[in-house]
């Protein structure tokens, strides 16, 4: 046997433990680009190697096949944490546009996930929890330092739904004292933050993670708001901040701008579209006016704010003033 089909049955094997639906015939063919009679081969050749494969009643038709052995699972033992810790890395890499590295990481994901001991719902299961605590903000970027340990108790309050107390200082202000939160979950951008309303409030807040210091958790628990999801918080934000209400953009780039443009993400609900004179349009509803004018500001005298007034006067300020700092320093 070559290395190369050696080391596909290795993949294969890994995916078939590592998934807790199992796998199809079909999906060994899309993974692995393999033809019908290849991919029994292939299955077969993984059960005859590693054990045998359990079928698995899907309620479907189509059969799905897993792998229960434990020569891949049991020298080592990766938490949920560990794993969601890479997944998370993969969405902020795909987010920045550099899908061959978050390729890469789901890739060890999945290879951690098949050396778990844990069992696959209850994997699965535990790794959900802890990438809908930890959302991803829209624009990956530079860690500022946190105080030790303080996000392992920020996912222990999260998990268990207890209060958080901390003392806080906002950016250039002094400390505000001690601050009572219920905890609904972490977002990380250029900054990172904790999402959650004060004890005794319902609209959730967001906590720099650099001005918290002395955090504890708490003894009491809290119920969390059914109705609030972390994702859609996240996706009303322009970067990580976050308004009363969303603002409707419209952004409107020329000819010349419109492929740079338009291979920029702005938001993730962004709809983009190409006008009969070259030009590209934008269009995307969030919070945060004062981070958007550093993105369209790139392209200075190649963009026009059609919507809202508010921001086109924001970005033509912005823009006077970098004109006249750069005409300073030149």
């Amino acid at each position: 046997m070559r290395k190369e089909q050696l080391a596909e049955l290795v993949g294969l094997a890994i995916l078939l433990q590592g998934k807790a639906e199992g796998l199809t015939l079909g999906d060994i063919e899309r993974e692995f680009g393999v033809a019908r009679r290849t991919a029994e081969r292939m299955r077969d050749a993984v059960e005859w190697a590693f054990g045998p494969l359990d079928t698995l009643d899907t309620g479907g038709r189509t059969k799905h096949w897993r792998l229960r052995s434990p020569r891949l699972g049991g020298l080592i033992d990766v938490s949920p944490p560990e794993i969601a810790e890479i997944e998370a890395a993969a969405e902020s890499m795909d987010t920045a546009g550099y899908s061959e590295r978050a390729d890469a990481l789901r890739g060890v994901a999945r290879k951690l996930r098949a050396l778990s001991r844990r069992a696959p719902g209850e994997l699965d299961a535990a790794i959900e929890a802890v990438m809908r605590a930890e959302g991803s903000a829209m624009r990956p970027g530079p860690r500022q330092a946190l105080e030790n340990g303080l996000l392992a108790k920020l996912r222990q309050a999260i998990a268990m739904r207890r209060t958080v107390s901390f003392e806080y200082r906002a950016r250039d202000r002094a400390p505000t004292g001690r601050r009572r939160v219920h905890p609904y979950g972490v977002l990380y951008g250029n900054r990172a933050f904790l999402v959650g309303p004060l004890e005794n409030f319902d609209r959730p807040v967001l906590w720099r993670l650099t001005g918290m210091s002395g955090v504890r958790v708490e003894p009491e628990g809290f119920r969390r708001d059914p109705g609030f999801d972390l994702q859609r918080y996240a996706e009303q934000s322009f970067g990580v901040f976050h308004g009363d209400a969303p603002i409707d953009v419209v952004l409107r780039f020329d000819a010349e701008a419109a492929a740079d443009a338009g291979a920029f993400l702005f938001h993730p609900n962004q709809t983009v579209e190409k006008n009969g004179d070259g030009s590209l349009t934008v269009r995307f509803a969030a919070c945060g006016a004062r981070e958007m004018c550093w993105h369209p500001v790139t392209w200075y005298k190649s963009v026009t704010v059609e919507s809202p007034d508010g921001l086109r006067r924001d970005l033509a300020e912005l823009c006077r003033q970098l004109a006249a700092h750069h005409g300073a320093a030149s």
